[in-house]
C-alpha cells in the first residue's frame, strides 16, 4: 500500500516470483517427461527398504472397507493436536534395545555418517519433546489417467509444531504429502522453514500399488502451482513471504511423516453428505460427527530421529470457524452486560463521597484483565480467516472499551482519594520579634544594663548589601521525572498503569506464566475492595447487582478457556480455575456482610476499633446579651448558623446565665438536634451541615483552607 507496486521491494519480490515460476516450468518439464519415459533430468530417489518394516512397527496402515459399514474422512484441512514420543535411534535405551524393532532401526542406520549427525540436529532438545501440532490443508486432486479422470488421491500441506513442557519454543516444520482417500493414508516430506522441498519425490514414499496415481497427482499440482503463480504475476498482487522473517532453522534434519486416519463406521454416502454439511452447511440434520483421529510416525533416517505420534486428534477448519463464531457471539453479549453494569455503577458512584468509598485497585485489575482479552482477541482474529476474524473484533473492541473506561475510572478514583494519603500541613508558628540591639529583654534580670547615652548618636552600622538568593541545582530529566512521579498521585497511578500494561503484553507474546498472572488477577480482584472498607470503616457503596454480574462475567473467560476441555484455542483444563472461582465468590459474599453486618465485621474488636472524627462536637453557646444568638456564620453559604431559641442562654434570679430549658426530658434531644444543624471541621471552619454535604459530595477538601477532610 505504501509503495504502490513501484517500490525496490516489490521490484524484489516480483523478481523472486519470475524466479520461482522459471524453476517450477523447469522441474514440471522434467517430471512430464520422466512420466512419459522420455529423456529427462529427473530420477526418482529410492527410499531405503528398512523405512516402511520400521513405520509399520508403530503404525499399522489401513485398507480399503467396504463402504456400507465404514468409511474415512476424505478432508484432512484442520489443526491437530497429539502426544509424540521420542526415541533416539542412534542410542537406544534398555526397552528399546529388547523391542522387535531394534534390528531394522539398525540396519536403518548403517548408510548413515553418526559423525555428522550432532551437527544436523542443530539446537533444538529434541528429547524432550512431548507436544505436537499440526496445520493441515488438504486439496483433492483431479487428473487425467488412461483416457479417464481420477481424484482418489489428495495433495496435503501445512505445518509441524514441536513443543517440549518446560519451555515456550517451538520447533517448526513444513511439510508437503499425499492422501490416499480409500485407504485413509498419508505420506508426506517435512524440512525445516526456508528449506525448499521437491515435490516430485512424494511418489517415493507411497506404496508400489498407488505410485502411478500419486505421480500423476503431484503432476497435476505442480500445473496448478504454476497457473496461480501466473496470475499473481500478471495481477501484481505479491504475497510477503514470512519465512525470510523467521529465525534460521534450528536444524538440518530430513523427516518423513507416515500418519494413518483412523476409520469410521459410518457408510460413505453417510459420510460424504456430513462432510458437504460442515464445508458447506444448509442446516439438515445429519449423523453425528465422529472424532477426527490420526497415528503415526515422524522419521529422520540422517539424524537417527523417531517421533512416535499416539492418538492425534483434529479439528476441521470450518467446525473450528463455525465455533470460533459462537463463541465470539456469546462473547460479546458478555461483554456488553459488563459495560452495562460498569456504566450504571459509575453512575452510582460518581460523587465525590461515592468514588471515596471503592479501591481504584478492583478498577485497575480489572482494566488489566481487558488489556489480556483485547490482545487475545485480536491476535485470534489476526490468526483466523474469514467470517471468524471479523466476528473476533467484537468483543476485541468491547474489550477495549472497558479498559478505557475502567483505566479512566480508576484515575478518578485516585484523584479524588489523594488527599487521604497527603500528609497533614501543621500550622507555622509565627517567630516573636527580635529585641531591639542593646536593650534588655523583659524579664530577663541576670542580663547586663547597658547605658545608652542620648548625646551621643549611635555607631554607624555598616550598609547591608542585599544579596541574591542561590538558585537552585537544575534537575535532569530523569529527576524530575522521578520526582513527578513519586509526588503526583495522577502519574503515580499511569505510571503503575504503564507498567502493568508492559507486562501483559510480555505476558501475552511471550506465554511466560500468564496462566499464573491471570489467576493471580482474578483472585485479588474484591480483595482490595475488602481492605479499604475494613479500613475506613465505611461500605464499598457497590451494588450486588454489579458485584454478581461482573463476577460471572469475568469467570465466564476464565473457566471456558481453563475449564473447558475442548476451547478454541485447545488450552488444556486447569482444576485450579475453580477454587478462583470459589474464591471470588466468597469475597462477593464478603462484601455483602460488610454492607449489612459492618465493614469490619470479620476482625477481632481490638482491630475493628477505627478513631472517627465527630464533626459535631458541643460548643460553648454564645452569650445572652449578643445582638445574635449564632454559632457564627457557615463558611460555604455565609448564613448565620442559628441556636435554638429553647438553648439559649438567660439570666436567673442569683443572676448566673443558664439555658432555657422548656422541658427537662427534651433538653438531650434539642441539644443532639442543634449539634446536628453544624460542622466543624478539623481545621477549624464551621458549616451548616447541609452545607458540608452538599460540598462533600463534589471535592473532599475544606473550601477555605482545602486541607483534607474525613468522611462526614
Amino acid at each position: 500500500m505504501l509503495t504502490s507496486g513501484r517500490g525496490d521491494e516489490v521490484s524484489t519480490t516480483r523478481d523472486n516470483y519470475l524466479n520461482g515460476l522459471q524453476s517450477l516450468n523447469f522441474q514440471l518439464a522434467n517430471y512430464t517427461a520422466w512420466l512419459n519415459g522420455t529423456e529427462s533430468n529427473f530420477t526418482l530417489p529410492v527410499e531405503d527398504p528398512n523405512v516402511t518394516p520400521l513405520v509399520e512397527a508403530f503404525v499399522t496402515f489401513g485398507s480399503e472397507i467396504d463402504p456400507q459399514h465404514g468409511s474415512y474422512y476424505s478432508n484432512m484441512t484442520g489443526f491437530w493436536h497429539g502426544d509424540v514420543r521420542p526415541h533416539n535411534l542412534t542410542s537406544l535405551n534398555a526397552s528399546e534395545a529388547a523391542s522387535s524393532w531394534r534390528h531394522l532401526s539398525e540396519q536403518l542406520m548403517l548408510p548413515v555418517n553418526l559423525s555428522a549427525v550432532p551437527d544436523l540436529l542443530g539446537s533444538w532438545n529434541w528429547t524432550r519433546s512431548n507436544k505436537l501440532s499440526l496445520s493441515m490443508g488438504d486439496k483433492l486432486i483431479t487428473y487425467e489417467h488412461d483416457g479417464s479422470d481420477h481424484d482418489g488421491i489428495a495433495i496435503i500441506h501445512g505445518k509441524i509444531d514441536l513443543s517440549e513442557p518446560d519451555s515456550s519454543e517451538e520447533l517448526r516444520l513444513d511439510f508437503e504429502g499425499v492422501h490416499v482417500l480409500s485407504t485413509g493414508s498419508v505420506y508426506a516430506i517435512a524440512e525445516s522453514t526456508g528449506r525448499g522441498m521437491d515435490l516430485r519425490t512424494l511418489p517415493a514414499l507411497v506404496p508400489e500399488a498407488l505410485r502411478n496415481d500419486s505421480a500423476r497427482a503431484v503432476e497435476a499440482e505442480l500445473t496448478s502451482r504454476i497457473s496461480k503463480l501466473k496470475e499473481k504475476i500478471e495481477s501484481g498482487s505479491f504475497d510477503q513471504d514470512g519465512s525470510e522473517a523467521e529465525d534460521s532453522p534450528k536444524t538440518r534434519c530430513s523427516f518423513r511423516l507416515f500418519a494413518q486416519l483412523e476409520a469410521t463406521d459410518i457408510p460413505q454416502h453417510m459420510m460424504e453428505e456430513l462432510e458437504k454439511e460442515i464445508d458447506e452447511p444448509t442446516g439438515i440434520s445429519t449423523v453425528k460427527a465422529p472424532e477426527l483421529v490420526l497415528e503415526g510416525v515422524l522419521l529422520s533416517q540422517s539424524c537417527g530421529i523417531l517421533y512416535e505420534i499416539k492418538h492425534a486428534v483434529g479439528v476441521q477448519s470450518q467446525r473450528l470457524y463455525r465455533k470460533i463464531t459462537t463463541y465470539s457471539g456469546v462473547a460479546t453479549i458478555v461483554n456488553l452486560v459488563l459495560l452495562a453494569l460498569f456504566r450504571k455503577q459509575a453512575a452510582q458512584s460518581s460523587s465525590a463521597i461515592g468514588l471515596s468509598r471503592v479501591s481504584r485497585y478492583t478498577f485497575l485489575i480489572q482494566s488489566l484483565l481487558d488489556a489480556i482479552s483485547f490482545i487475545g482477541h485480536i491476535t485470534l482474529g489476526i490468526l483466523a480467516e474469514g467470517r471468524p476474524s471479523l466476528s473476533v473484533l467484537a468483543p476485541a473492541g468491547l474489550a477495549c472499551l472497558l479498559f478505557v473506561y475502567e483505566a479512566q475510572m480508576a484515575v478518578l478514583i485516585g484523584q479524588i482519594q489523594a488527599p487521604e494519603d497527603a500528609p497533614s500541613r501543621p500550622a507555622v508558628p509565627t517567630p516573636p520579634p527580635a529585641p531591639p540591639p542593646n536593650t534588655q529583654a523583659p524579664g530577663d534580670s541576670d542580663a547586663p544594663m547597658t547605658n545608652v547615652s542620648t548625646d551621643q548618636p549611635a555607631p554607624a552600622q555598616p550598609p547591608t548589601v542585599p544579596t541574591q538568593p542561590a538558585l537552585p541545582a537544575r534537575q535532569s530529566f530523569l529527576q524530575f521525572l522521578w520526582t513527578h512521579i513519586r509526588t503526583d498521585p495522577a502519574a503515580r497511578l499511569w505510571t503503575i498503569l504503564s507498567l502493568s500494561l508492559i507486562v501483559v503484553f510480555r505476558i501475552v507474546i511471550a506465554l511466560s506464566l500468564p496462566l499464573l498472572f491471570i489467576g493471580s488477577l482474578y483472585s485479588s480482584m474484591w480483595i482490595m475492595q475488602i481492605y479499604r472498607s475494613a479500613r475506613r470503616t465505611r461500605s464499598s457503596g457497590l451494588s450486588m447487582e454489579y458485584l454478581v454480574g461482573t463476577t460471572l462475567g469475568r469467570l465466564f473467560f476464565a473457566c471456558y478457556f481453563l475449564g473447558c476441555p475442548k476451547n478454541i484455542l485447545d488450552v488444556e483444563p486447569r482444576r485450579w480455575i475453580y477454587a478462583v472461582a470459589l474464591f471470588m465468590f466468597a469475597q462477593v459474599l464478603i462484601i455483602t456482610l460488610q454492607e449489612r453486618v459492618g465493614p469490619a465485621f470479620f476482625l477481632p474488636k481490638r482491630m475493628s476499633r477505627v478513631q472517627t472524627y465527630d464533626y459535631h462536637p458541643p460548643l460553648p453557646l454564645p452569650d445572652s446579651e449578643a445582638p445574635e444568638q449564632t454559632l457564627g456564620d457557615c463558611a460555604i453559604c455565609m448564613d448565620a448558623i442559628l441556636v435554638d431559641p429553647s438553648l439559649r442562654r438567660s439570666k436567673s434570679s442569683d443572676g448566673k446565665e443558664r439555658p432555657t430549658i422548656g422541658r427537662a426530658g427534651g433538653l438531650l434531644a434539642k441539644v443532639s438536634a442543634t449539634q446536628k444543624t453544624y460542622s466543624l471541621a478539623p481545621c477549624h471552619h464551621l458549616f451548616h451541615t447541609a452545607c458540608l454535604e452538599r460540598w462533600l459530595a463534589i471535592k473532599n477538601i475544606c473550601p477555605q483552607c482545602r486541607r483534607p477532610l474525613p468522611p462526614l
